[in-house]
């Protein structure tokens, strides 16, 4: 059945997920605005105000013929949900290290379990899925959820923290399990350390869950780069 045509334009940061299609001509069957902008090929994550001939309204409206529909981003940099907590699939990686030496709650399931496992996870845990799966975000049962834009952690990780402002305390999480970080003398962790670390430095730190040891190792320079632009550029108010 035919229900008449409306226009959708899409805000220029949402052109990653439909081309050159923004501003064309949509047919309606009925459904509602939400499901039009999703089968566009957006997911609701990204959308923030939807505008209807000018006026705000929520992705149930219900399209009529002759509508002007505008699109608009999620707010940044401050968009803020609670509890800060992610879930990431398990393409990211990377991403979830790197959340994670900053002190973030970032759950990472390896190996894959599957859309509907993470999905349901992210509702039972409320946290935050990431994922560049645009199907996957489009999931109803998920408590909340961000889509990835960039291949490189680097800009992952400038696009998470400018987004969610979550609480930044580095070097108190475990970056192999998520675990919290205590300090450890070198006698209890010497086991676990390679041959002669424990001659070499005098600070030590081991996960309250796993049991990995930390020490400034030849990799912390580079570590400790990522953390200090990230403390310089996003420590705000809400930082720990």
């Amino acid at each position: 059945m035919n229900d008449g045509e409306i226009t959708v334009r899409f805000a220029p940061e949402l052109g990653v997920f439909f081309g050159q299609r923004g501003g064309a001509p949509v047919r309606l069957d009925g459904s509602t605005l939400g499901h039009v902008v999703e089968s566009l090929g957006v997911p609701l994550t990204e959308v923030g105000t939807l505008l209807v001939d000018g006026r705000p309204v929520q992705t149930g409206h219900i399209p009529a013929d002759g509508e002007s529909v505008t699109v608009a981003a999620v707010p940044r940099p401050r968009q803020t949900v609670e509890p800060v907590r992610f879930l990431l699939d398990i393409h990211l990686g990377t991403l979830t290290r790197r959340l994670r030496l900053l002190g973030i709650d970032a759950a990472y399931e390896n190996p894959d379990i599957g859309d509907a496992a993470l999905a349901t996870r992210s509702a039972a845990e409320r946290r935050i899925l990431l994922s560049r799966d645009r199907g996957l975000l489009r999931r109803r049962e998920i408590f909340a959820g961000a889509y990835i834009y960039s291949h490189r952690p680097a800009e992952q990780l400038d696009d998470v923290l400018s987004r969610f402002a979550p609480a930044l305390a580095p070097w108190t999480r475990c970056t192999t399990c998520n675990g919290s970080l205590r300090p450890a003398d070198v006698d209890v962790v010497r086991d676990r350390l390679p041959d002669n670390t424990g001659q070499s430095y005098d600070t030590f730190a081991e996960c309250v869950e796993c049991g990995q040891a930390y020490w400034k190792g030849a990799h912390h320079a580079r570590l400790d780069a990522i953390v200090t632009d990230a403390l310089s550029r996003f420590a705000g108010p809400r930082a720990g």
